[in-house]
């Protein structure tokens, strides 16, 4: 899936980004609203990873969406 789609998707997708990444609340991803660098930026803030970290792991999880 492309990020377009995820975008396009946001309100059923939103779902699976929360199991992936519990640490997201639902109030983060209300905000995210399928945007990919507000994503990043919530998952970087949340468990402490680099921003290259968690560009590979959305890109990891978007191929298993």
């Amino acid at each position: 899936m492309n990020w377009d789609q995820v975008e396009g998707k946001w309100k059923e997708i939103k779902g699976k980004a929360q199991q992936h990444w519990g640490k997201l609340t639902n109030d983060d991803l209300d905000v995210i609203d399928g945007n990919r660098e507000e994503l990043e930026g919530r998952i970087q803030s949340r468990y402490g990873k680099t921003k290259e970290q968690v560009k590979r792991e959305v890109e990891h999880w978007l191929e298993r969406v």
